[in-house]
């Protein structure tokens, strides 16, 4: 057997200058580009795995290969377009797991299945793939040919970044407005005056008036209502649950938290695939419920007792085979985790996923409700008390209500005060909301869904505050320049409906296409006779001193950058001084580097003090004798040889 890898995408489709000469440059009247084949082109990045897998393809003793890349419908495109690419004709099957685990892997190739039984999955890939193409390509060239700038958009960017806008609006349009709340105090606990609208009482006058009439009145319990509420524990995550639960924890984005997992998964072989968009597990999992256990049976001191009882999983609605589709929800696999080997951050997301997973085998969470009605007159005041009978998965941190010997009929004091309220402001999305509106309105799938959100965010379309999300200036202009039926989920999540029906064989890929060809006319068209105008926000009122032209603010990965507007021009320069780790001889902290007309040199921005930099000659020469040994010790190690930790896993798996 050869184990040989692809290093994520190797191939991707051809862009429109790979096509014809005259998509070569961007002119509106080349629009709409719609090609009768696109194609499929190496990535420059990672031609040489490309080349070592056509040579491997190309050898006589290789009899059928078997795809073992991730098992979803991008991997499933990965490894196709590698097959078609180094034109392999020979049996193909492939191999679907949902960890990497050596027992995981060795089952695995115990069940291969001919690849032809994932075709949907790969036409399903291919038609996203091409729709993106079209309308991505098509509308973002119309749009930057029109308004003279780089406006990028697509079928399931622009729709995200309309619901971040569609918050803000609702912030930027709110009035807050003043109310009064009555409440009626009982041995120290209030309660407030029921309403239909709690924000009735717009004057402390109104809010007085009706005191004072309470006050002459007598109250009394009248009805007191007892319920036991049973909690089960929350099902396992699914990728997007993770990502939102994780950003609202510890702040990580999207992005981050898929890394994390990706490497629990991957590199430390802990946890289970994470691409995963079901909370969900098949029936036939049951017998592997006590390894997992046994993998986590330091994690915490119920866990022994759990295997006690025979591993017995007491949340039973978990296993449902018909809402599992490639992949059941993120488990620990049987492997034991060594924490020493996980970094601060794999280690919180890792006691996320196993906190889910022994949630299934405690006992639910009871509470006993008491609601009490008080009423005076016709107004009622509704007291809760509540009481824990059993703490089960909830650790039994909840606080009770003070102990009241409520009894129908008591008398109660007329012990009122008003409370002045304001009503708050919506708050904007976090990453956390806005993946779940993402995910309420189709768009994108969980492993795709983090990459939307930076590409956002990279485009300088949407930016990242304290307070959360927000939309850039440009970001604005482009909702207001694009096409409305792209603005609005809606034709978007009629698209991922027909890329799902695809992917089970209910609907054929070519009329699909042949719909978003037709789509990508109309919106090429609707930019074409737009009578929109554009302003661009990022040019400054600032000078550039060679040539006298505006100066445009730019976001790097170095930070913000003045650029100048005047193509014919190359002048740049950083808005705010780069940070190095030269240290400031006086007060000891970092120092800026400024770019002067003699040169660069050193500043202190705290006490001033300022030092040439030396030339790459002078900086060897001052070399310390520790800087020396680690630059030694840098180049004396061998270079380690590219291999993906599947194909290692792989390779290891089959020795045993």
């Amino acid at each position: 057997m050869i184990v040989t890898w692809a290093l994520g995408h190797l191939l991707g489709l051809k862009m429109p200058e790979d096509l014809k000469k005259e998509w070569q440059n961007w002119q509106m009247d080349t629009l709409p580009m719609i090609p009768k084949d696109l194609g499929i082109k190496p990535l420059p990045k990672t031609g040489h795995q490309l080349k070592a897998i056509k040579q491997l393809a190309q050898r006589k003793d290789i009899s059928e290969a078997v795809i073992a890349t991730d098992a979803g419908r991008e991997g499933e495109l990965v490894a196709r377009w590698i097959l078609e690419y180094v034109h392999f004709h020979k049996p193909v099957k492939r191999l679907w797991i949902s960890s990497q685990t050596d027992k995981a892997i060795k089952l695995g190739f115990k069940q291969l299945k001919p690849a032809k039984e994932y075709d949907a999955l790969y036409h399903s890939a291919l038609a996203r793939a091409k729709a993106d193409w079209l309308v991505g390509l098509n509308v973002t060239r119309a749009l930057t040919i029109k308004y003279q700038d780089n406006l990028s958009a697509g079928r399931v960017q622009t729709p995200t970044l309309a619901l971040v806008r569609k918050q803000e609006r609702k912030i930027e349009t709110f009035k807050p407005k003043t109310y009064f709340s009555i409440l009626l105090e009982v041995q120290n606990e209030q309660a407030k005056m029921v309403q239909k609208n709690q924000f009735a009482l717009t004057t402390h006058e109104e809010a007085q008036a009706l005191v004072q009439r309470l006050m002459k009145s007598k109250g009394s319990v009248t009805a007191i209502q007892e319920n036991t509420k049973i909690e089960a524990a929350p099902l396992p995550y699914d990728l997007t649950e993770i990502q939102r639960e994780a950003n609202q924890r510890y702040g990580y984005s999207a992005k981050q938290t898929l890394g994390f997992v990706q490497s629990l998964y991957e590199t430390h072989k802990i946890v289970t695939y994470p691409r995963t968009d079901s909370k969900y597990l098949t029936t036939d999992m049951k017998s592997t419920m006590k390894e997992r256990l046994q993998a986590v049976s330091d994690f915490a001191p119920e866990v022994k007792q759990y295997l006690k009882n025979g591993a017995l999983v007491r949340q039973t609605k978990v296993f449902q085979d018909n809402k599992v589709t490639d992949h059941h929800a993120l488990l620990p696999t049987e492997n034991r985790p060594r924490y020493e080997k996980l970094s601060n951050e794999e280690q919180k997301i890792y006691q996320m996923i196993v906190t889910r997973f022994l949630g299934l085998f405690a006992a639910p969470h009871k509470i006993r409700q008491i609601k009490v009605t008080v009423t005076f007159e016709k107004e009622q005041f509704v007291f809760h008390q509540t009481h824990v009978l059993q703490a089960g998965w909830k650790k039994n941190n909840q606080s009770e209500s003070n102990e009241i010997n409520w009894a129908k009929g008591m008398r109660i004091q007329p012990n009122f005060t008003i409370k002045k309220e304001l009503t708050t402001p919506p708050k904007p999305l976090t990453e956390a909301s806005l993946l779940g509106q993402m995910e309420k309105h189709s768009l994108g799938t969980p492993a795709t869904r983090a990459e939307i959100i930076e590409k956002l965010i990279k485009s300088e379309l949407m930016e990242r505050a304290p307070q959360g999300l927000q939309v850039s200036p440009k970001g604005k202009q482009l909702l207001e320049l694009v096409n409305p039926s792209l603005v609005t989920p809606d034709l978007t999540e009629s698209w991922e409906k027909d890329l799902e029906a695809i992917a089970a064989g209910k609907k054929q890929a070519h009329y699909f296409l042949k719909g978003i060809e037709k789509e990508t006319k109309r919106l090429v068209q609707e930019i074409k006779t737009s009578k929109q105008e554009y302003k661009d926000f990022s040019i400054t009122q600032k000078k550039c001193p060679e040539c006298g032209a505006n100066l445009r603010e730019k976001n790097t990965r170095d930070g913000k950058i003045y650029l100048c507007t005047n193509q014919a021009c190359t002048y740049r320069r950083r808005k705010e001084p780069k940070l190095s780790n030269h240290r400031c001889p006086q007060c000891h902290k970092k120092m800026e580097i400024i770019e002067g007309k003699s040169g660069a040199y050193f500043r202190c921005k705290y006490d001033g003090t300022t030092e040439k930099m030396l030339d790459k000659n002078a900086q060897k020469k001052k070399m310390t004798k520790h800087e020396e040994r680690r630059l030694l010790k840098k180049y004396s190690q061998a270079e380690e040889p590219e291999e993906s930790p599947l194909a290692a896993a792989l390779k290891a798996a089959m020795k045993k």
